[in-house]
């Protein structure tokens, strides 16, 4: 039986979410979704310990595809699955489609990436799905990135993944897609703006721009209109810094 199950940041009721199933379902014997009941972008790695979370249970999609909605962030929902709340274990964790890319530092706020790398972390193979679009507002919108999406995952059914790792795929929109390209994370350049009214503050601005002109990285395919396929490890160490930690002297 192969069996996926899939998540997003966007919320259970999210175009890119229906999307996606619809895209998986000649992939699978068997779907289930379980997603945040509101939208949770930008809420990074969270789980929530040692409190209640209320989720909503026997939830169905228009194509029949069950579905739970957890009120708690996207690594919750992994992370509640992964100890029974559904079928567990999956032969893949999808997240996404992401309304808006997650490129290069993007992973470190993501939730629709720390999803994936939930599943990692339980020893799941799982890949992140982003359209670079923050306009996208119906199915439709998300045919190529979908399409995108079950092409990966067909090829991830035939092969494996090195331990703790997972995909992340960032699919370009308004353009014709050229094809996918396997890429490094590049430079995200964000365009953030403290705002102040009397005592109360916010961060907003323009949509982050990035290097463009590094080729091979992922901010330089989706630019040229090529899917960017990027392997993420869980391993943080800066292996080529560990030499010159040493001649400091610390040890």
């Amino acid at each position: 039986m192969t069996y996926f199950l899939l998540t997003n940041d966007d919320g259970v009721h999210a175009p890119g979410l229906r999307a996606l199933a619809a895209a998986l379902r000649p992939l699978a014997t068997e779907l289930q979704v379980i997603a945040p009941a509101h939208n949770q972008s930008m809420s990074g790695h969270k789980i929530t310990l040692f409190q209640d979370i209320q989720v909503d249970e026997n939830l169905t999609f228009p194509d029949g595809t069950p579905a739970v909605a957890v009120h708690g962030s996207p690594a919750d929902c992994i992370n509640l699955a992964s100890h029974g709340l559904v079928n567990w274990p999956p032969r893949l964790v999808i997240s996404g489609i992401n309304r808006g890319a997650n490129l290069s530092q993007d992973i470190f706020y993501s939730g629709t990436v720390s999803a994936a790398l939930e599943a990692a972390v339980k020893g799941i193979p799982a890949l992140a799905v982003s359209l670079d679009s923050t306009e996208a507002n119906d199915e439709a919108d998300y045919a190529d990135a979908a399409q995108a999406a079950a092409q990966v995952v067909a090829q991830m059914l035939k092969y494996s993944l090195p331990p703790f790792s997972a995909l992340n795929l960032n699919v370009p929109y308004g353009v014709p897609v050229k094809g996918i390209r396997v890429t490094r994370m590049g430079v995200r350049i964000y365009l953030d703006q403290l705002s102040r009214k009397g005592n109360t503050v916010r961060i907003d601005g323009e949509k982050p721009t990035g290097v463009v002109d590094e080729l091979g990285t992922d901010v330089w395919a989706v630019h040229n209109g090529y899917a960017s396929l990027t392997p993420l490890m869980m391993d943080f160490t800066a292996h080529p810094f560990m030499a010159d930690l040493v001649a400091w002297g610390i040890e």
